[in-house]
């Protein structure tokens, strides 16, 4: 037996300590959940003597190996939104985090998810906190989720917030699908005009064009034009593969350096219709995650940490960046928001009048609401502008294919009288 000090929250939320002896650190949380507390920190003792505890290191290992050769990740978004609203309505209902870990575990599940349940449950059995125990097993858990899940856990609020974190994710899913559906069908259309168009150009065109080369005195321009392509085509079609790829390559590692990348997303959020889509997803993100993790407990600089590496955008981020060097001198978040000129001027007043009433969290959360309407507006102008103007510069291809292709055929018929 050894001696462990701890700390615990009530089913109430209110913090108590003490030291327990037991044979185990895993015995001293099962001991505490038997009281309906929940462990959130069990040490050794100071002279205390530990036990070796070779099931968790059995289960480490398991955990381990499933890990390395699981090929992915255990969880989609999607599943990963549903498990935190499990665990945030099992605690409510009042069981013990470690209780409602092991019933979640208890549900079906694949062999990957109930390794990761198996991580967080013997995480949790031996001491550790929730947060860390997933920051351990890493993917699905961000540091945004890591961290919302420990504030939760210190607050005494775990519950409140973790229905929180998981509406948080459920927005985020719901927002990329929408972004998805308004780009997947133009870009399907593209891709396929694009194929038939080199088919045409490559196999229908050039017997068409040996056929009338004879009988036309000079071929018109936009035959000589598609007549070049066609010929680059087949007899460097290879060569242009390598060329695209080798482009595909260059950009994606000149993306990757700081100072384009910075350029890159600075012109796409001016970029008109697409940088207005940008912005309003951005902002939309912003304010609700930045009103949950102050809601949760955390520091208004860790808060805009965590939001800064969520937005995407290394402008933003920049302007996030300043925003935090002002609070750490004591000043506003408004006025670097404002001057940025991304964040709307609806957002600056929210902002302002929080900070000046102490109830930013609140503000922040109403007013994601808002900024959630302005988003799917946004997406509904994208959509409805996007596939006419791709309509226009498709038409303009094909009707320039067909004019090289009837053009000559039509000088044939003329000369032929």
């Amino acid at each position: 037996m050894a001696r462990f000090e701890y700390h615990a929250r009530t089913a109430g939320g209110s913090p108590a300590s003490g030291t327990m002896t037991a044979a185990s650190r895993s015995e001293v949380v099962r001991l505490l959940a038997q009281r309906g507390e929940t462990a959130t920190k069990v040490v050794m003792a100071t002279g205390g003597r530990d036990v070796p505890r070779s099931p968790r290191g059995a289960s480490q290992t398991r955990v381990a190996v499933t890990r390395g050769g699981g090929g992915g990740r255990a969880m989609s978004g999607l599943e990963l939104a549903s498990f935190v609203r499990e665990m945030s309505t099992a605690v409510e209902a009042g069981l013990p985090l470690l209780k409602a870990l092991q019933s979640i575990a208890h549900q079906p599940r694949s062999a990957r998810q109930k390794a990761m349940l198996d991580h967080l449950i013997t995480g949790v059995e031996s001491g550790q906190s929730l947060a860390d125990a997933a920051g351990s097993w890493g993917k699905p858990f961000t540091q945004m989720t890591v961290s919302v899940i420990h504030a939760g856990e210190v607050s005494g609020r775990f519950a409140e917030v973790t229905s929180q974190l998981a509406d948080l994710l459920d927005r985020d899913i719901e927002l990329r699908r929408s972004i998805l559906s308004a780009t997947l069908y133009p870009l399907i259309v593209l891709g396929v005009v694009i194929a038939a168009v080199v088919i045409v150009v490559t196999l229908i065109v050039p017997p068409i064009l040996t056929a009338v080369a004879g009988e036309v005195s000079s071929l018109p321009l936009p035959t000589r034009i598609v007549e070049a392509f066609a010929s680059v085509m087949a007899s460097y079609w290879l060569y242009i593969l390598v060329a695209l790829l080798g482009v595909v390559l260059g950009a994606k590692h000149l993306l990757s350096l700081p100072g384009p990348r910075l350029k890159f997303d600075r012109a796409l959020l001016h970029t008109p219709i697409l940088g207005r889509l940008l912005r309003e997803v951005a902002v939309a993100r912003f304010t609700r995650l930045l009103g949950t993790l102050i809601g949760a407990g955390l520091p208004i600089l860790d808060s805009l940490r965590i939001t800064r590496d969520t937005l995407g955008n290394m402008e933003l981020a920049r302007v996030i960046d300043d925003v935090q060097d002002q609070i750490a001198h004591g000043h506003s978040i408004a006025v670097p928001l404002e001057r940025s000129g991304y964040f709307p001027s609806l957002l600056v007043q929210i902002v302002d009048l929080g900070e000046r009433s102490g109830r930013l969290e609140s503000m922040l959360l109403r007013a994601a609401d808002s900024f959630d309407r302005r988003t799917q507006s946004a997406i509904k102008l994208f959509t409805a502008v996007l596939p006419p103007v791709m309509i226009l510069i498709l038409a303009a291809i094909v009707g320039f294919v067909l004019a090289a292709i009837l053009l000559p055929l039509i000088e044939l018929q003329s000369a032929l009288g």
